[in-house]
């Protein structure tokens, strides 16, 4: 399969995005909540950081330890709620055990929602009403759009297989609004023959090799969210090696398109995340 490259595209997107911040005269501004010392989510962290530096967004951390009550994390969510110079809160996943990640998130003022992640905006996208994207959906459409632009095809018929209905149902219902035939299983229901039929798969489950290259179609576009963390052998030292959902060697010699992990799905939420910041501040001048 061809490499469909999301760190060429998000630097693309974040070239433009930067021009566009500094011709509108604002300072959109991200306020993040982080929780906790997941080494996985301080990387992520820090690279919304520099990337909110490099495109002119005013960036705000606000860190938590790990035994950090619900109470005062809402409390800082309220003050970012009332900031004026933060149009966009976010809270980064996962949460300690003892947090409650939907109270949490459901104290963010839907209208600084950067995410999407909000009971109200995602039942605002059930009713077909819908003014900022959510992140991660808009990500993995801009990279199957932009592989259909330039390969010039019209594949429609799409499976999102996953863990959770909080990610694949709100995921169909944003990809119907593209006009994609858009279903969902979850990975359980998963067998040899379920992506077959589909000219795109979206595969976020959380294991490695879950799939591999005979597991599409001749001509599929493929989107791997999947994020795994493998340890080296006994014996070697380091952090190990990070790889998708899908085995990305035996897609090789398969013809089609698919996101590599990393440098694919990655780079463009981040890319989208900052282009929502933008979007938010902009409300202030309507």
């Amino acid at each position: 399969m061809q490499l469909i490259d999301g760190l060429a595209l998000a630097k693309k997107i974040r070239a433009e995005l930067k021009e566009k911040i500094s011709a509108s005269g604002l300072t959109p501004g991200l306020g993040v909540i982080l929780v906790g010392d997941d080494p996985a989510s301080h990387l992520y962290v820090r690279l919304k950081e520099k990337s909110c530096a490099e495109a002119g967004i005013y960036f705000e951390k606000h860190f938590f330890s790990t035994d950090a009550g619900e109470k005062i994390v809402i409390q800082k969510i309220q003050q970012l709620n009332a900031a004026p110079n933060i149009h966009g809160i976010l809270v980064q996943l996962p949460l300690p055990h003892h947090l409650n990640p939907d109270r949490v998130i459901a104290a963010i003022n839907p209208d600084k929602d950067v995410d999407g992640f909000h009971p109200k905006n995602v039942q605002s996208m059930r009713e077909g009403r819908l003014d900022i994207e959510p992140v991660l959906a808009k990500a993995i459409w801009r990279l199957i759009d932009e592989t259909r632009k330039q390969n010039n095809t019209a594949l429609t018929k799409t499976l999102i297989i996953g863990n959770s209905d909080a990610f694949t149902e709100p995921l169909e219902l944003f990809l119907k609004r593209k006009r994609l035939n858009a279903s969902h299983i979850h990975s359980r229901q998963f067998n040899d023959s379920s992506a077959k039929q589909f000219d795109i798969v979206i595969v976020a489950v959380g294991q490695p090799n879950f799939l591999a290259g005979h597991d599409f179609k001749d001509g599929a576009i493929v989107i791997d969210v999947g994020i795994n963390h493998l340890p080296l052998p006994t014996g070697q030292v380091g952090n190990g090696t990070i790889c998708g959902d899908v085995n990305f060697e035996s897609t090789r010699d398969k013809r089609g398109w698919i996101t590599p992990v990393p440098g694919g799905v990655g780079p463009m939420t981040v890319a989208m995340l900052l282009e929502n910041v933008f979007l938010l501040s902009l409300r202030g001048t309507e």
